[in-house]
């Protein structure tokens, strides 16, 4: 955990420590009704400003950690939506016990007072027990240029298949299939041959194309954010983050959950 300044209250109706601060401080003090601290030598007052989060010319932002448990340890719970209620608009990440995801704040959208977002995977998603995850069938032939690598199957592939899904190779060593690798985003298809192009990069998954040969097992991807369902677990732990340089206020956070059947 990175280092912290810790603040206390005494007032109100419950008592406690309410925030966790950025600034690190030589030293500080109160005194005539403001707060001073010490950085580099430097004397500073602080809240003489309307700028929030700006501490010794440094920018932070603010974020707020919790879960939701509902039911704990009884079942496997979906999350499907994140919402909120905010005078501004928050980035979202989040994990479960058993996956991840993560929400821009363009991905919510303001309904009736209240910010609303289906629950999106991580752009580098994969996992292979996902409805993501298609395989297609083994190459009968590989032919053409890296730049365009064209794929046929004995079969016709199905319409499920299409331009734009990630392509990964399992190669074939003496009957035994290698863990799938990526290849390169499709290009084109017809209704037994698939081209990509594995001459250049594919980040974020793996900046080494695999270039596909005969009898390699060939399976897809699809895009994990579009495509995304919800996140599983017993919990989900989520972190909201706003960098606003003014006020803002939180008011209530909330989720779409329902029990989880495989």
């Amino acid at each position: 955990m990175a280092d912290k300044t810790l603040s206390y209250s005494g007032s109100g109706r419950a008592p406690g420590w309410p925030s966790f601060y950025s600034f690190i401080p030589e030293y500080m003090k109160g005194m005539n009704g403001y707060f001073y601290s010490f950085k580099g030598g430097n004397l500073y007052r602080h809240n003489t400003n309307d700028t929030r989060n700006n501490y010794y010319g440094v920018q932070y932002s603010s974020s707020i950690k919790s879960v939701f448990n509902p039911e704990p340890s009884l079942s496997i719970k979906l999350f499907k939506t994140m919402s909120y209620e905010s005078d501004s608009n928050w980035s979202v990440s989040l994990n479960t016990d058993l996956s991840s995801g993560s929400m821009l704040a363009t991905y919510f959208e303001q309904k009736e007072g209240e910010w609303f977002s289906y629950i999106r995977s991580n752009a580098s998603t994969v996992d292979w027990k996902l409805r993501s995850a298609q395989g297609v069938g083994i190459a009968s032939l590989v032919t053409g240029l890296p730049s365009a690598r064209v794929i046929e199957f004995a079969e016709p592939i199905g319409s499920i298949v299409n331009v734009g899904d990630v392509l990964y190779v399992s190669t074939n060593n003496n009957g035994i299939y290698s863990s799938p690798k990526i290849a390169a985003p499709i290009l084109s298809r017809t209704s037994n041959t698939l081209t990509v192009d594995v001459s250049i990069d594919t980040p974020p998954q793996n900046p080494l194309p695999t270039n596909p040969t005969t009898d390699s097992a060939i399976l897809v991807y699809k895009n994990s954010v579009a495509e995304s369902n919800g996140a599983r677990g017993y919990f989900m732990e989520f972190t909201m983050t706003n960098g606003s340089t003014s006020a803002v206020e939180l008011f209530s956070v909330g989720s779409s959950v329902m029990k989880s059947y495989p």
